[in-house]
């Protein structure tokens, strides 16, 4: 067994451990799905590299709206199964990683007493499906509970509302630990390795080459597999086409956007679903210090990596905030942070972006390359589970079991109640050691000890979680670029000098890794006029 630590500072060994290497898998793709099913192919004992082209995450999987669903949409579609896969997976996600998956009320307002009935009805099947225990299940608010519970909440228009609990997660981190769990049981792990050919011998794909993409690398490297899985995510149709210039193209690509605010301009306990103009929903999300609203769903033509902002897309959120609450001196300026996402989904002819599927679908090329798009963030574990068994059966193999419904993630073996007294933990202030215990799990002790600040955050991010760039560290490691008051700018020098000392990199080159950081910002805020 390797250990868990991602430590990415030798790039030029990484490459040329890997360079020539033979694997039973090579996955392509950093995001959940491809750190799902490297986790799982290993944990089966499988002989197992992924490559990402930039980092972990830093695609759909760390744009998402962070939550866990119990699949309670599916069953209005009369999707029973899928409703159960999910309440499933909820409840093991809950157990393997309970630092990074945390229930949340949820409120869904009612318009009318037959609008409740019928909500009603809904949830209780849901509950059965999903086995919730009688102390879990949904509460029936009534108009004074809502004023009791959520008072900003506008009334005039519903009848009550109806409380039941999902499930939030960091979607950055969540994928993070996926990867060193996968590297825990003997994968190899790079990142800032984009595939740039497919080999081919005989029409079939033997294995891909990769090469370098932090600045300055003229590292490359080749590497041979058995099999190729295809999870890049809003990139599967250029692997794909990689692999053949001439492959008709799979995905139909969406974006979504949050935008951030401070709570006490929206001061609200609970996660409350708000309907758009065009009957949508969305949500408005307590997170600490903040709310995140979001998401919207429109047509995307490019597989941007910083998909653009418009005022329009704010301006959606907003109309459904004053929809929903009474709040008069909201205005975009309160915004402290955006992000913007690629959602990479199966072409449906005719349908609007809301309207197209979320489940997964697999499909292999005449090279032999399987490729998987589509799903939803609560499914990756059991996608992760179809695709290896497939893998293995293409393999010749007898099926094994499949264990990660039962093996912990990294930090995930901990009681949480037990952690938040830690005597470590005590000595910090409440929210920080918060923060530490819901992003870290039982590592946030190592945390603490080293004094729970910046400092404290880059040393996990260097040594263990594999950061190589200060974008991964200020966006994915802490989410300091999502969830501070300034959008974590303050932080980026000490942080820089920092990753400086450890990778050696010139001042010119820390400079301009703070730059980048500082332009993301700026280019996101344009759309609220800051730029």
């Amino acid at each position: 067994m390797k250990t868990s630590s991602l430590n990415f500072r030798d790039r030029q060994a990484l490459f040329q451990g890997v360079d020539g290497g033979h694997y039973d898998v090579l996955v392509i793709g950093g995001g959940i799905t491809g750190a799902g099913i490297a986790r799982d192919a290993a944990l089966r004992g499988l002989r197992v590299a992924l490559v990402e082209a930039r980092d972990f995450a830093s695609g759909t999987s760390g744009r998402s709206s962070k939550m866990i669903h119990g699949g309670l949409r599916y069953l209005a579609q009369g999707h029973v199964a899928l409703v159960r896969e999910a309440a499933r997976e909820r409840t093991i996600l809950r157990a393997i990683a309970p630092h990074l998956v945390q229930p949340m009320p949820f409120v869904l307002p009612a318009k009318n007493a037959m609008a409740k009935a019928k909500l009603k009805t809904g949830l209780w099947t849901f509950e059965k499906l999903a086995e919730i225990a009688p102390a879990d299940r949904h509460q029936v608010w009534s108009i004074e509970d809502i004023h009791n519970h959520e008072p900003l909440m506008r009334t005039e228009h519903v009848c009550g509302a109806l409380a039941y609990t999902e499930y939030l997660t960091d979607d950055a981190r969540l994928t993070l630990v996926n990867i060193r769990s996968a590297q825990e049981a003997g994968a190899t792990i790079l990142s800032y390795a984009p595939v740039k050919t497919i080999l081919l011998e005989g029409g079939k794909a033997v294995g891909v080459k990769v090469a370098g993409a932090l600045p300055g690398e003229t590292y490359t490297a080749s590497i041979h597999a058995k099999f190729i899985v295809n999870a890049a995510g809003p990139w599967v149709d250029a692997i794909r086409a990689l692999e053949d210039e001439k492959a008709e193209k799979r995905l139909l690509l969406t974006k979504g956007i949050h935008l951030v605010l401070p709570r006490e301009k929206l001061p609200i306990s609970h996660t409350v679903i708000m309907q758009t103009e065009d009957k949508r929903s969305v949500f408005a999300v307590p997170k600490g210090d903040f709310v995140y609203v979001g998401t919207t769903d429109t047509f995307y033509q490019q597989s941007d990596y910083w998909p653009q902002i418009t005022r329009t897309d704010v301006d959606y959120l907003f109309a459904a905030l004053a929809n929903r609450f009474a709040i008069k001196d909201l205005t975009p300026a309160d915004i402290v942070s955006l992000w913007a996402g690629i959602r990479p989904l199966l072409a449906e002819e005719g349908k609007s972006p809301s309207e197209i599927s979320r489940k997964d679908e697999v499909w292999t090329s005449a090279s032999g390359i399987l490729s998987i798009a589509g799903g939803k963030l609560t499914a990756y574990r059991k996608m992760a589970e179809r695709v290896v068994s497939t893998i293995e059966s293409k393999l010749g193999r007898e099926p094994s079991p499949c264990v990660t419904a039962i093996a912990r993630l990294p930090g995930g073996d901990v009681d949480m109640n037990a952690l938040r007294n830690a005597p470590e933990l005590q000595k910090l202030e409440t929210a920080v050691a918060n923060l530490l215990v819901n992003k870290y799990g039982s590592e946030a002790i190592n945390i603490a000890k080293d004094g729970g600040d910046v400092c404290a955050e880059m040393h996990q991010a260097l040594h263990v979680e594999g950061a190589l760039t200060l974008e991964d560290y200020w966006m994915r490691r802490s989410s300091r670029a999502l969830f501070s008051r300034d959008a974590g700018l303050s932080i980026l020098a000490e942080a820089a000098a920092i990753m400086a000392d450890y990778y050696q990199w010139s001042p010119a080159r820390r400079d301009q890794e703070i730059e980048t950081c500082k332009t993301i910002h700026h280019q996101n805020m344009t759309a609220i006029g800051e730029g």
